[in-house]
């Protein structure tokens, strides 16, 4: 189920300030309060919807979790009883001029399900202040988990062609943190790691958030990825490209192997070295490696050279 976008509830934006935020809640709130539509369902279904958005961006935590880990990421996080723990609807609709104090707060349990209000909360024996009872809307009750973090890590193809371990020091509340990473051969660009408990600490008392991975491919002098395959540029001469010729290159692995180029040869040709690609990160086997040919034209001759060249020219070549 997608989340909710509570700014877009209260006609918001992000950078809104907290007053901002509350004008615009005040506007629709009262627009669609109980007390000004009897019996209107929809109307009470909008009023539920933006007294939510409300809970939580008026909050400067809940607000801070909500912009963190976005509308889908918060609402599995957080139940409505969390969301609407320390809303006080009384206090609120006094200040706006609106049935305050019981009547409200007797709206509100009628229609959340008294989760949040005085004399409801029920605790887990675990004592969590996020163990409430999931009247209501029938959301899940657990202990909100830690903030996730996200380390890139920067590798080099060389790194890729094999399993890797690394070690990462990040910080987290002030101290420094060191980990050891399992870095998979052929692993994709962007491709994120999870390492679970290594994350934030919980500010309710749930599990810690996780530490996620993201790898950086950091740009090769000789070799160009392209998913599991590598491709490189080979320069060779005129002459070599119309006789033949064999050359040395370059594997990823810090081999050399030799290429035979055939007689007549054309600029951009490209051969194949199976095998010599960076291993699948799933299935086992390599991908290939791509040797592209480029012809070398010189920019100057000597008189010997240009005199060959003349000479092939009268010839037709």
């Amino acid at each position: 189920m997608p989340g909710k976008d509570y700014y877009k509830i209260l006609g918001t934006s992000k950078s809104a300030s907290p007053g901002e935020i509350k004008k615009a809640y005040r506007k629709l709130a009262l627009k669609y309060h109980p007390d000004r539509n009897k019996g209107d369902k929809s109307a009470e279904a909008k009023f539920k919807k933006v007294s939510e958005a409300y809970a939580v961006l008026s909050d400067p935590e809940k607000k801070k979790q909500y912009d963190t880990f976005g509308a889908e990421g918060f609402q599995n996080k957080f139940s409505q009883e969390d969301i609407f723990r320390g809303f006080d609807f009384g206090s609120i609709f006094s200040e706006f001029g609106v049935g305050g104090g019981g009547s409200s707060q007797n709206i509100f349990s009628q229609m959340f399900g008294g989760a949040g209000g005085p004399g409801k909360r029920q605790y887990r024996s675990s004592g969590s202040p996020f163990g409430y009872s999931s009247a209501g809307f029938g959301g899940h009750s657990q202990r909100a988990k830690g903030q996730d973090l996200i380390y890139e890590l920067p590798v080099t193809l060389e790194e890729l062609s094999r399993t890797t371990n690394k070690i990462i020091s990040y910080q987290m509340d002030g101290r420094q943190e060191q980990v050891s990473v399992k870095i998979p051969a052929g692993i994709p660009e962007g491709h994120k790691l999870r390492l679970r408990g290594k994350g934030e600490p919980s500010p309710y008392g749930g599990p810690p958030g996780d530490l996620f991975v993201q790898i950086s491919v950091l740009a090769h002098p000789v070799f160009r990825r392209v998913n599991d395959d590598l491709y490189f540029k080979q320069k060779i001469k005129f002459s070599e490209s119309v006789l033949g010729t064999e050359i040395e290159i370059p594997t990823i692995d810090q081999k050399t192997l030799k290429l035979k180029i055939p007689p007549g040869t054309q600029d951009n040709a490209k051969f194949r070295l199976k095998g010599y690609g960076l291993p699948h990160m799933k299935g086992g086997g390599k991908g290939d490696a791509y040797a592209e040919i480029s012809i070398a034209v010189p920019k100057k001759l000597n008189k010997k050279q240009e005199s060959l060249v003349k000479s092939l020219k009268e010839v037709g070549l």
